[in-house]
């Protein structure tokens, strides 16, 4: 499996701690992680994103954190109206991105206020929040660490971490 990891305006170490999550979660089957290049390439750049995509032929899942869901939502529909196919995309505290696709979309949430007002712009097919909320920066660096619900609709399913979320929505 391909992930495109488009990170927010954050330290490095923090994407490098999710990606190391990530790819924990995946154990020896392996997944691919790329990393954005930020600041080389801006986040909210959904046009200089897609370009990373060019050279694919296999499905892409996009997860974007902070202003990388601008980015993040941006590059999938430019991949998919160029023939791309998305398989999904993560949305992690995209406060005020709107999401909509022709792909499933899952947002996660530092706290109920914020997945609360991100539903607004599109839930998303599955989502979660932290409850107790955690710093927006925790979410990123240390999925593990946050508890909370995972919701279908805004209706409560499992509490769990965010990391077991991840698990439950890219397998």
């Amino acid at each position: 499996m391909l992930i495109l990891v488009c990170p927010g305006y954050n330290p490095p170490g923090g994407t490098r701690a999710f990606c190391t999550q990530l790819g924990d979660l995946f154990g020896p089957q392996g997944v691919e992680l790329r990393p954005v290049p930020v600041p080389e390439i801006a986040p909210y750049d959904g046009r200089a994103i897609a370009t990373l995509l060019t050279d694919l032929t296999r499905p892409v899942t996009l997860i974007g954190f902070s202003a990388g869901v601008v980015g993040a939502i941006a590059a999938a529909r430019i991949w998919e109206r160029q023939g791309g196919m998305i398989t999904r995309l993560v949305a992690i505290d995209g406060w005020g991105v709107p999401l909509g696709g022709n792909f499933p979309i899952h947002r996660l949430s530092h706290d109920p206020f914020t997945h609360w007002s991100s539903a607004l712009l599109g839930a998303g097919d599955m989502a979660f929040y932290a409850d107790p909320g955690v710093e927006h920066w925790q979410l990123w660096q240390a999925p593990a660490t946050a508890w909370g619900w995972s919701t279908v609709g805004m209706v409560r399913q499992d509490y769990t971490t965010a990391l077991g979320f991840l698990h439950e929505v890219l397998h």
